[in-house]
Formats: structure tokens, C-alpha cells, sequence
């Protein structure tokens, strides 16, 4: 009996899988959608009266409903480059003749479309999708793998002759219609409307509910092999394969025998992509030759092979209804040019950044004038120009605020600097919600389930003022709040409660005083142990430790001249929040590096600057701050100034590039 049910679960998947593969992949439905859901809901009785034939990869994962509270970091085996940018047919020429002559033969490219989404990295085994991760930095990504099994046009179970392991990636977008009817949902719920499919995509995918993500309606479209061994010589051959084998690859790439061929297809698309159903910002060249990729190999950021060809951005004119003003964390004033609405690449936009004074006086902005709004892979568009022809001589220039807009307090602006603030900081309200919810985020005390919402909810009552307040809070206080149940209540007092552990470091930074992010807060403590040795630090002492100037130092001892703060800190110490540095916990690995000395310079690709001075500690070395005769090492980046010319001139230095540097660890 166990046989015929088993089989019979086996058939139904089969079938439900080759319909999908018909559907999504030949744009071929071969039956109903009424039949197809009836035979999807057979399958979902049959699993769940015999949970023993479970199988991960069955059409039924597709519906979702699985929660995820957090997606694990996971090391790409390959890592994800980013590609090298072009503007202009310059720039292409110039690109082929260095492959030219690296390779010395002809060569040839496929033009595939740039999808503006969110990349991912999918993992097969035998067959079946086993893990789907995200881009996250290259190196490492979250791992989204419930959530992208959701997506109707990622294969869950492959045809044909595919290799035994292999990762396809590719990217997650929105349609433009999903993406407008997600908007028209939101806006009758009262909600405010996502800004453009790209950023909404890739928020999707990191939603905790697979239901949810589900309704979204993704798309993907999967355009790059990528394993130690190819299935042919070619990167065309492989996307032909890749589609036999079940992958919805881009119906409009191109195989390219020329540069001109090229051109051509870009002039194209430049067009035509207005009536795509979907938004791209470009076009992605790639050597199709997989001998030529293998011998042009990478820089430290980007394959040699590929070239990223950007449209430029859209322009649009449209009325300047008014210029209204937000208050940021810090008291920055940013003015927000609010606008008639118009369609500018496949979204409506409302708003356009203004970002300062200087930038308005440099527009010569009048009131109700017509402007030109430009989006450029930002989120906000901004205002690029004035059609002065069309302004009205009675419309007044528009005049900066000299007042906060929320407070009232004089707003002052810094020399040197572009942006007003409101100095008010300890009582603006923007400000002192800004610096509740900045302490409670996950890279300061990571206090989990307070969020945005609740944090504005205990200011208005009152209830809260300052990061000390949380520590006082009692279940009586929270229950009131809206849509605040016993147990969520709960959940944020012990989170409040788990905060005392945070080490000091992540406490420095994440009170907030101004230009302390969260390096220079570990610089703060490795040379400040207490709180108490950095409140008596003097500007001169601060500047005595790496990266910190006089702003900074200023800024430090400013807060501390502040009785209102100095409050805040010995309550926040009383109540047992970690205001001195713990034991060192470094490993020491190696002693390789004894005796050494070490100095990073420049833009670093393969490790962050804290990173790599860690490494060095770990390894036995000394991290140093300036060029001088006592430096063994400067390993430097990408744009090396003046420290790589100073380290030359005294001769006796020896400069690495990063893998260098790596490789001398693993000498050991």
C-alpha cells in the first residue's frame, strides 16, 4: 500500500514539475490553471497524511509558509566580482583591444541584458536545488534557500544531462505589473509605497515568512554557470545547456561576432527597454570563449572577461510643488523637493533629493518651477536642472529654513561643511528617537524585537528619553502599546536584559556620539579601557590614536562636557551595561609574523582594514600607524597615495599587494 502512495506522490510531483518547466521555461502551459491547482492541492493532502515521503524540492514548497527568524552568513566556494562599468563606446573599444592583446586571437561576446534585481548564487546536487545565497559582499551571503524555493521560475528539480554538482547565478527581480500591484495593495492597506522593483526584490527575499515572499510574485532569470568543470567551451553552449536542463535564461542575449554587433544590440535596447516587462540598467558583455575567460582572468575586484555597459539615466520635467525639510539621526537637515508626479524609468516619482542649501542656490530653484528630475541608481531621484523658460516672474526663490522644523531651534551650519543641523540633539525629537533607535540596532547593543515603531511608541508616551530609559522598562509599560502582546513584551525585556553582554566597543558606538562609528570605537577602547579614561581623555591624547583628528576629538570630549550624557552613561553603568573592555579574546594562531610591522593603505578588495589588522595580531605582528623606518610591510589597495610614495622614498620597506600579504601568513 506504502509503494502505490509513494509512487503515486512521485507521479503527481513529476507532472506538477514538467508543468511548471512547460509554463515558465517554454511559455507553454499545457493545461488549465484550475487543473494544475487541483493536482497541486491532491499532492498537498497526500504529503500531509504521509509526512514520511517528505521531500524538500516538491512542487508544494512553492506555496511557502515557512518561517525563517534569521538567515545564516555562508562563504561563497566561488566568490561573486563585481563587473567594471562602461558609459561609451570609448570605453568598449578600449576594453577589447586590452583582451586582444593580453589573448593575441579574435574573440567573440555575448550580450545579455542587465536585470535590475538582486543576485544570487543557487546551489544543484544530483539534480535538485539544495542552497540559494545571496551576493551579500562577494565573499560571503545570507542564505535565502526557503525563501527562493518560492520562486515559481527557479527550477526545484532538473532535466537532462546536468553535472553532478555545479552553482547557477543570476538575479531576482520584479515585473513591472507585480511590482504595481504590490503598490496597489499597499496604498489601500494606508501604507506608503515601495520605491522601485529593484530595492523591493531584493527586500523580499529576506522576509521572514516564505508565504509572504510568495505573494510577492518573483522572477528570475539565471544567466552564469559556475563550478570547477564546464559542460563545453563555450559560454554560449553552457546557457543553451543550462535552459535544456531546466534554467530560464534571458530570451534576448546574443551571440556576438564583433564589437560592432555589440554596438548594435546596445543601441537596440537602449530603445526598446521602455516595453520590457521588467526594468534593466544595462547591458552585460561577456568573452564567450571560456579559454579566453580562464586566460584573462581577474583583477582584485572584477572579472577582465566582463564589462558592464550602463544606459545613462532617465530625464523627465516636472512642477516643483514644494520643498518640505527631514530631520536626520545627527540634526542633519536634508530639503526634499516634493513633486507632481511622474513616470521616470517604470516607477512614479513623487520626491527628488535636494540634499543642501548649496545645492538649491546652485539650481537657482523659484517656487513652482518646472525642473528636470534624473534617476541614477539612486533610490531618491535628484533634480538635475530648470526649465527657466517656464517660470512664472511673480514665483519667489525658494528660501533655505533658518529654524528646525520640528523643534524650532536655530539651526547652525558648520564651516567647510554643506549641511545645516539642528544643535537642539538632546531634546529634538527626530534626534533623540534617532539615537534610541541607532542604540538598539544590530551592529551597536542588537537589542531584537524593539523596533522603529515600538521605540516612537514609548517616546510619545513619555516613557522613554534617552538609551538608559530602556532599563527601567517593566511589562506593565509595554502591554498598552499598540499591537503589543504578553509574550512580545517579554521578548523585549530579556532583549534589554541580553544587552548588559554587548561589549564595550559595540556599547561606544552605538550611544552615538557624532563622527564615532563603529572603527573608530574600537580604536576608542583598545587605547581607553573605561569609560571613565576616555571622559578624561583630553583632545590632544584623543588625537594620539590612529584615524582620529581634532573633529573627531572635539566632538568626543564635547559629549562628555554634556551633564545631561554624563548622566545617561553612570545610569547605563548602574544598570550593568558593559562600559569597560572584557578580556582580550584574540586567538593567537601563529607567531609568523613576530617581529614584524604592519601598515594598510588605499582601497582594500579582499579584507577590510580591521580584517587584516587582525590577521596581523593573530599572527604575531604589530599594527603601526605612519610610514616610518620602523615598518616592516605596507600592503596596499587600489588608489595608494602618499604613504606608498613616502614608504618608496625611504627604500627599506617592503611593500606587498594584498594576496602577498596573505600568502606570507600562509608561509607558516
Amino acid at each position: 500500500m506504502s509503494d502505490n502512495i509513494q509512487q503515486k506522490i512521485e507521479k503527481l510531483r513529476e507532472e506538477l514539475h514538467q508543468h511548471n518547466y512547460n509554463y515558465y521555461q517554454l511559455d507553454e502551459a499545457t493545461i488549465t490553471d484550475f487543473e494544475f491547482d487541483q493536482k497541486l492541492k491532491e499532492l498537498q493532502e497526500l504529503e500531509a497524511q504521509y509526512p514520511e515521503f517528505y521531500d524538500e524540492n516538491s512542487p508544494t514548497v512553492r506555496v511557502g509558509g515557512g518561517i525563517t527568524k534569521n538567515f545564516p552568513t555562508i562563504q561563497h566556494k566561488f566568490r561573486m566580482y563585481s563587473l567594471d562599468n562602461s558609459y561609451d563606446f570609448d570605453d568598449l573599444e578600449d576594453w577589447e583591444k586590452r583582451i586582444i592583446k593580453t589573448i593575441d586571437e579574435p574573440v567573440e561576446f555575448v550580450a545579455e541584458l542587465k536585470y535590475d534585481g538582486a543576485s544570487i548564487s543557487i546551489l544543484y546536487e544530483n539534480g535538485k536545488l539544495v542552497q540559494a545565497v545571496t551576493r551579500g559582499d562577494g565573499f560571503q551571503g545570507d542564505e535565502i534557500t526557503s525563501n527562493v524555493r518560492t520562486i515559481s521560475d527557479v527550477p526545484l528539480t532538473l532535466k537532462g544531462d546536468y553535472p553532478p554538482q555545479f552553482f547557477m547565478r543570476g538575479e531576482i527581480y520584479l515585473t513591472r505589473k507585480n511590482f504595481d500591484k504590490i503598490n496597489k495593495l499597499r496604498e489601500e492597506e494606508g501604507l506608503d509605497p515601495f520605491m522601485n522593483p529593484r530595492n523591493t526584490a531584493s527586500g523580499s527575499l529576506k522576509m521572514q515568512d516564505s508565504g509572504e515572499v510568495r505573494k510577492r510574485g518573483l522572477s528570475s532569470v539565471l544567466y552564469q554557470y559556475v563550478s570547477e568543470e564546464f559542460p563545453a567551451e563555450t559560454h554560449w553552449e553552457v546557457l543553451e545547456k543550462a535552459k535544456a536542463w531546466g534554467f530560464k535564461i534571458s530570451q534576448q542575449a546574443k551571440l556576438c561576432k564583433t564589437l560592432d554587433e555589440v554596438k548594435e544590440f546596445i543601441s537596440f535596447w537602449d530603445e526598446e527597454r521602455h516595453n520590457l516587462p521588467f526594468e534593466i540598467d544595462g547591458i552585460v558583455l561577456k568573452v564567450n570563449s571560456l579559454k579566453q575567460q580562464r586566460q584573462l582572468g581577474y583583477t582584485a575586484k572584477s572579472p577582465r572577461w566582463a564589462m558592464a555597459y550602463k544606459f545613462k539615466a532617465e530625464k523627465v520635467e516636472t512642477e516643483l510643488l514644494s520643498v518640505s525639510y527631514q530631520v536626520g539621526r545627527t540634526g542633519a537637515i536634508t530639503p526634499v523637493a516634493n513633486l507632481k508626479p511622474v513616470l521616470l524609468a517604470g516607477t512614479i516619482v513623487k520626491r527628488a533629493s535636494l540634499h543642501n542649501e548649496d545645492i538649491i542656490k546652485k539650481l537657482g530653484l523659484h517656487e513652482q518651477d518646472f525642473v528636470y528630475v534624473e534617476k541614477g541608481g539612486e533610490i531618491i531621484p535628484k533634480i538635475v536642472g530648470v526649465n527657466t523658460e517656464k517660470r512664472a516672474l511673480e514665483n519667489p526663490e525658494i528660501q533655505y529654513i533658518k529654524h528646525c522644523p520640528e523643534c524650532g531651534t536655530e539651526l547652525v551650519k558648520i564651516e567647510d561643511q554643506a549641511i545645516h543641523f539642528c544643535p537642539n540633539e538632546l531634546h529634538c525629537p527626530p534626534q533623540v528617537v534617532g539615537r534610541m533607535i541607532h542604540y538598539v540596532s544590530r551592529k551597536a547593543l542588537n537589542i531584537e524585537n524593539l523596533g522603529s515603531e515600538t521605540i516612537e511608541q514609548l517616546y510619545r508616551e513619555k516613557l522613554i528619553e534617552n538609551a538608559a530609559d530602556f532599563y527601567v522598562l517593566t511589562k506593565d509599560q509595554l502591554l498598552p502599546l499598540e499591537r503589543m502582546a504578553e509574550k512580545s513584551a517579554q521578548n523585549i525585556l530579556d532583549g534589554i536584559e541580553k544587552s548588559k553582554t554587548i561589549p564595550f566597543e559595540k556599547v561606544l558606538y552605538g550611544i552615538g556620539i557624532k563622527h564615532v562609528g563603529e572603527t573608530v570605537a574600537k580604536k576608542l577602547v583598545k587605547n581607553f579601557t573605561t569609560i571613565e579614561e576616555l571622559k578624561a581623555a583630553t583632545v590632544e591624547e584623543l588625537c594620539q590614536v590612529e584615524d582620529i583628528g581634532t573633529k573627531i576629538a572635539d566632538s568626543i570630549v564635547e559629549f562628555f562636557n554634556n551633564s545631561e550624557n554624563i548622566l545617561m552613561m553612570e545610569r547605563l553603568k548602574s544598570y550593568g551595561v558593559q562600559l569597560e573592555k572584557g578580556e582580550s579574546t584574540n586567538e593567537v594562531l601563529s607567531n609568523v609574523l613576530d617581529g614584524k610591522t604592519f601598515l594598510f593603505t588605499g582601497k582594500l578588495s579582499l579584507f577590510t582594514r580591521e580584517q587584516a589588522e587582525e590577521m596581523v595580531e593573530k599572527h604575531g605582528g604589530k599594527n603601526i600607524s605612519a610610514v616610518s623606518k620602523n615598518l616592516s610591510f605596507l600592503v596596499v589597495g587600489e588608489k595608494a597615495g602618499s604613504k606608498l610614495k613616502k614608504a618608496q622614498d625611504i627604500g627599506t620597506i617592503e611593500i606587498l599587494d594584498e594576496q602577498q600579504f596573505l600568502d606570507l601568513i600562509e608561509k607558516q
